[in-house]
């Protein structure tokens, strides 16, 4: 392998051990001599390195410590970090390996350490049932006729027959040990032949179902050793993807059943907070603003964590303040803001069916090609079907001249036009009231929302076309 290993020090930092008799991992790895090999870990996606030692001309070195690792599956990585091989640390943190690295697989020997003479064997295993699938298939694309087809279809389900029967006794024989554990979180719920083959939608949702309610059988997540895998977050992700309804109520109610059987395991707590609070940070989808503001209230807002530092703070509590005011499907922020003559329009005083808001920059060169755009729109039906725009150009390099110069240039009339000048926002701030900036959450130019009757938020953060879609599916819904 040659995935490098990576240091995890961006917001969140630590490595949080008990104190107990530590470890003491004795290294002989072949041909390497004079030279620092690492000691790491799999965090989900990352690799973080939590020690190193310099091999003496024997290839011989001793990774040691005074503080007991965290279960998981760790990694001893080559000098450069140029490869590394994957061991299992637990209970046993006394034991001595010898490995060649030419030919590692074949030549890596364990002293003292049950869980990795158990977890090598099954590493082999499955090498070799690997290799035994991947040949079968070769033939089967080679096969000469339908009865050698049959044959080696045959052959490929007896083997991966063979795998799910090798794991479950694995399962049923490793117990609470790291790689029981291992095989548990790895397993897939197994659907009946009925539910393999839906006939109709009845069968379709109780196949859904199975496959949810099973999904994670056997999985513990007061188990902080899953979160030092690869393939519990990858398992995570899928779930979220794939199983979970995509809404935020859904998505809420299964992020706090996970975590309220987390807070049990701190290194798991702090991996499911981390994993949920950067997946929510810049949302992929609309309604996952409420996931991120739900975070935040419940996990973030009145508790501390050691291994989130004062910057990871910062982010996350601006960030939330950001999206507070303006969670989609709730009341937009009122907008009092002067037009060119100087009288403040309100937005609520819009009456239309629907309001597009645009915040945009006189000086910004995709405004200058968006808006007119946006215009042709406007013109040809959005002002025949019941919506109106309300413009909010926001003072940066330029002034109201470059403002009004381009309403005029362009005939951007029909629209109620408003001006959010540097004073304005001043004034705001320095009254103790948050900015329009904040309040619509503007970070780059231009920012459409899309607002209802009631002026609730129906979209937002579109491209103008994204918003016309949405429009038209929201008046098809009311025919």
């Amino acid at each position: 392998m040659t995935r490098k290993l990576l240091l995890f020090a961006i917001l969140f930092s630590g490595l949080a051990a008990t104190a107990q008799s530590g470890y003491e991992i004795q290294v002989t790895l072949k041909p390497f001599k004079d030279q620092y090999v690492y000691l790491g870990h799999y965090y989900g996606k990352t690799y973080p390195i939590v020690d190193s030692v310099k091999l003496d001309a024997q290839s011989k070195g001793v990774f040691k410590g005074t503080k007991k690792l965290p279960g998981g599956i760790y990694l001893i990585g080559y000098p450069n970090k140029t490869g590394f091989f994957e061991i299992l640390i637990d209970k046993e943190q006394r034991f001595s390996l010898v490995a060649d690295t030419a030919t590692i697989a074949n030549t890596i020997q364990f002293t003292n350490s049950t869980d990795n003479v158990d977890f090598l064997k099954y590493q082999q295993i499955m090498r070799d049932l690997g290799i035994r699938v991947r040949d079968l298939q070769q033939q089967l694309k080679s096969a000469g006729n339908p009865a050698d087809s049959i044959r080696i279809r045959e052959q490929l389900v007896a083997t991966d027959r063979s795998i799910n029967t090798y794991r479950e006794d694995l399962i049923k024989n490793q117990g609470n040990t790291l790689l029981g554990a291992l095989m548990q979180c790895m397993r897939e719920p197994i659907l009946s032949e009925e539910l393999k083959r839906p006939t109709n939608k009845v069968d379709s949702l109780a196949a859904y179902r199975f496959f949810k309610d099973h999904y994670w059988d056997g999985t513990n997540f007061w188990d902080g050793r899953l979160a030092y895998t690869t393939f519990f977050e990858e398992k995570l992700d899928r779930y979220f993807k794939q199983v979970v309804a995509p809404d935020p109520d859904s998505v809420i109610r299964e992020i706090d059943q996970m975590l309220a059987f987390a807070q049990i395991d701190p290194e798991m707590n702090r991996f499911l907070l981390i994993k949920f609070i950067n997946r929510y940070l810049n949302q992929q989808y609309m309604w996952e603003d409420a996931v991120f503001v739900h975070l935040y209230e419940k996990y973030f807002a009145n508790k501390t964590y050691e291994w989130l530092n004062e910057k990871g703070v910062k982010l996350v509590q601006d960030r939330a303040y950001s999206l507070m005011a303006n969670i989609l499907g709730t009341p937009a922020a009122e907008v009092e803001l002067p037009d060119s003559t100087g009288v403040v329009r309100p937005l609520y005083d819009l009456k239309s069916e629907y309001t597009l808001v645009i915040f945009w920059d006189p000086t910004c060169g995709h405004c200058k090609e968006t808006l007119p755009r946006v215009d042709s729109m406007y013109r040809a039906k959005w002002s025949k079907q019941g919506l109106g725009i309300y413009s909010v150009a926001k003072e940066t390099e330029g002034n109201r001249k470059n403002w009004l110069d381009f309403i005029q240039q362009n005939q951007l009339t029909g629209w109620t036009h408003v001006y959010y000048s540097k004073q304005s926002e001043k004034q705001r701030i320095d009254a103790g009231m948050p900015g329009y900036s904040q309040l619509f959450d503007i970070q780059t130019f231009p920012t459409l929302y899309l607002l209802d009757r009631d002026k609730r938020i129906v979209a937002k953060k579109l491209t103008f076309e994204q918003m016309d879609e949405v429009f038209e599916l929201r008046r098809a819904e009311k025919k």
